[in-house]
């Protein structure tokens, strides 16, 4: 059964609780569905790599939220509490919930009003499907058996009704689950279709241009430079040889240890000490 946590959205203290918990309006990130935000940019944020950026339409959906709440009683005659319910790890934020808590309430205010998809949609009796999993993952929390969607372009609203479906709670508790494995190894999820940026600007042009020229060079130079390191070491036959500016030296090194051959680790969870992951660059040459 969840609980009623007496937060108020927006303050310190709710974004503590958001950090440590699997909240609704993260879900659609996690699955994957979300037009917003990548499990990788997310997971950036929840182990403080990178900080939540407070945008004008994320100010403009908070100042309109009020308002918003106002104009759906008055056309439903509903009255509806915002609250931020618990279930487990499992946290909703709600703009509004009714005192019986069967319905609950989510606000969506785009920028664009009228003219955003989101509108269109939702004339079209449509639920994007972004929101319909944030939504799902409301109604788990709550228990809630319906949920009213009501999009808002600050003066007047289209609304659309969510039932509740139980069997699509475990598709979410187990991308959470996947989302914490990540989170917990400290693992970064893989990249998305919306994590690549393509570039042609001149910038980008020229920087790549200039790479690709020098490592092509560098591996001509490389290739000439193993030949003839490979033509001294055919002539060399003492432990030392040395003349014309160049010496040879070989020497016996003692070999690597096979960390998974030594029986005494056989079960050790070597996880525990590992290093935190570090940020690392690769660069690649298209086959083009």
């Amino acid at each position: 059964m969840s609980a009623i946590l007496r937060l108020v959205q927006g303050t310190n203290e709710w974004h503590e609780h958001r950090a440590k918990n699997r909240n609704a309006s993260e879900t659609p990130a996690v699955l994957g569905v979300s037009p917003f935000q990548t499990p990788y940019q997310l997971w950036l944020l929840r182990t403080g790599r990178a900080k939540q950026p407070v945008t004008f339409a994320m100010r403009r959906g908070t100042e309109l939220e009020g308002p918003a709440r106002v104009a759906y009683e008055a056309q439903t005659g509903l009255v509806m509490e915002p609250l931020v319910l618990q279930d487990g790890e499992y946290s909703a934020s709600l703009d509004g919930i009714t005192l019986s808590g069967n319905q609950i309430l989510e606000i969506k205010c785009p920028m664009k009003g009228r003219d955003s998809d989101l509108w269109r949609a939702a004339e079209a009796g449509s639920v994007p499907e972004h929101y319909g999993w944030q939504i799902e993952h409301q109604l788990m929390v709550s228990g809630a058996e319906l949920a009213h969607l009501w999009v808002y372009d600050g003066q007047h609203g289209v609304l659309l009704e969510v039932a509740a479906q139980p069997e699509r709670w475990p598709l979410i508790r187990a991308a959470w689950d996947q989302f914490f494995m990540f989170l917990g190894t400290d693992t970064p999820p893989p990249l998305m279709n919306n994590d690549i940026r393509n570039r042609e600007d001149d910038s980008w042009r020229n920087a790549s241009e200039k790479y690709r020229f020098s490592k092509q060079q560098a591996e001509k130079h490389a290739a000439i430079l193993e030949s003839a390191k490979s033509e001294l070491l055919q002539i060399t036959s003492h432990p030392r040889e040395t003349g014309c500016g160049v010496t040879v030296t070989q020497f016996w090194k003692r070999g690597a240890i096979d960390y998974k051959v030594v029986p005494m680790l056989n079960g050790v969870d070597l996880d525990a000490y590992r290093g935190a992951s570090r940020l690392e660059c690769r660069i690649s040459l298209d086959s083009k």
